[in-house]
């Protein structure tokens, strides 16, 4: 397997470590959207989050949880962006699960997402369409 990710992980490749345990590494993003910018992995190789099990699910979020805190406070943050792209649309780029955590501030001039709405009937019919898969 050619996962930077899993690479970073075994040491292979280095990284500005933030936070490691058995399970979970966080290290900063080389490409930040912000100062403090940190992606938090799971050690075990997933893809996305259809592919992790809920448990390393579980554990990958109470690690970035522990990781937010620490760089809200580190860099005078007002809050975070908490995410994960799921899927070459979303903008994942590499296929490793991984959780962004971008700290923000009020005036730090990063677009928020543009926001829209529905047509007459649009939403139902959609939340309907969402319901039916989930049976």
């Amino acid at each position: 397997m050619d996962c930077i990710f899993c690479k970073i992980a075994k040491g292979e490749i280095p990284s500005s470590k933030i936070y490691e345990d058995d399970n979970y590494l966080a290290f900063l993003d080389i490409n930040p959207v912000a100062r403090g910018h940190i992606l938090v992995i799971p050690k075990v190789h997933t893809a996305d989050i259809f592919d992790t099990p809920d448990s390393t699910l579980s554990g990958l979020t109470a690690a970035a949880k522990k990781v937010a805190k620490a760089v809200v406070c580190a860099t005078a943050a007002e809050g975070v962006n908490f995410s994960i792209n799921n899927g070459a649309a979303s903008g994942q780029a590499v296929f490793h699960i991984h959780v962004h955590l971008i700290p923000r501030k009020a005036a730090d001039n990063l677009p928020p997402w543009p926001h829209g709405s529905y047509a007459q009937g649009e939403a139902a019919r959609i939340a309907e369409s969402i319901r039916e898969k989930l049976e």
